[in-house]
């Protein structure tokens, strides 16, 4: 199958998407001492209540027939892990390798729309892809920096935090894929309230036992809120209305510029002066989107 062609409203979408995904770094930073799981499971849960309004607002039906329950469980899974692997990353390692390792996922976006929706690119964006990547990798940059693990006896466990942000980065592509995949199939509101509140559901038995196990102060609670409504109900919702109208390679390589206005929002909230690296991994990011798209 051919590469569908790049239109100018999937651009947008993709686009606005990354404006509201960017201020998911500063939220969650708001949003301790909620856990990695408990900031997972709360802004899916919020996010599946918000787009199932819409759903209903627009008149469109949201419920799956019992032969599909199977396919949407398993994208709640990887919608799930996508976001736990992400958070919990940090944990382990530093944001600079989280970052960079988990915006490899364009790569397995593109295998995975060869293999597994036979949807073929050009030579030169593949070309376009790999500078992207590396934009990426300049920008965050891979510091041989080692962090203590918080699992005791584990000592520097750098390794682990790296392995959960390609996992994420894995996760996050099999999520972009599955958008693709299942966009004949259902509309917009239906697919992502099943997929939301599936991987909510997958985190309900653990946040429940976690609950109540520290303070959850105003500023916190309203950062969980935020997580929900912003980067996920609102940025993810529009992610996927993204890749139902380009190659969900074009929207992933996008969605990459979260890692550049991320950078911009830690210099208005938190004073985080970009190096000189910075600026330049994120130009070379952005000459390796133009060339995929143009």
């Amino acid at each position: 199958m051919p590469a569908p062609k790049v239109t100018r409203q999937g651009l947008l979408y993709v686009c606005i998407a990354v404006m509201f995904f960017s201020t998911g770094s500063v939220l969650v930073l708001w949003s301790q001492p909620f856990t990695p799981i408990e900031i997972a499971f709360w802004r899916l849960a919020i996010a599946t209540t918000l787009v199932a309004l819409m759903g209903l607002i627009t008149h469109q039906s949201l419920r799956l027939q019992r032969q599909q329950y199977t396919r949407f469980i398993f994208y709640g899974l990887v919608t799930a892990l996508h976001f736990v692997f992400y958070i919990a990353s940090l944990s382990f390692t530093t944001i600079a390798h989280s970052l960079a390792i988990t915006y490899t996922s364009p790569i397995f976006v593109t295998l995975f729309s060869v293999f597994v929706l036979h949807e073929t690119l050009a030579i030169r964006r593949y070309i376009g892809i790999g500078v992207t990547i590396l934009g990426i990798a300049i920008l965050a940059g891979f510091e041989p920096h080692y962090t203590t693990c918080s699992l005791q006896g584990i000592g520097h466990c750098m390794v682990l935090g790296d392995g959960m942000a390609l996992l994420s980065a894995i996760c996050f592509a099999l999520y972009s894929i599955a958008g693709r995949g299942e966009r004949e199939h259902h509309p917009l509101f239906r697919y992502t309230t099943n997929v939301y509140g599936f991987a909510a559901l997958w985190l309900l038995p653990v946040t429940l036992f976690l609950a109540f196990r520290h303070t959850y102060t105003l500023t916190a609670i309203s950062a969980v809120v935020a997580l929900g409504i912003f980067p996920l109900g609102l940025g993810h919702t529009l992610y996927n209305a993204s890749v139902r109208h380009i190659h969900a390679t074009y929207s992933n390589l996008i969605a990459t510029q979260e890692v550049t206005l991320g950078v911009l929002l830690g210099i208005i909230f938190f004073h985080q002066i970009p190096s000189l690296t910075a600026y330049i991994g994120g130009m070379v990011a952005l000459i390796g989107i133009v060339i995929v798209l143009v």
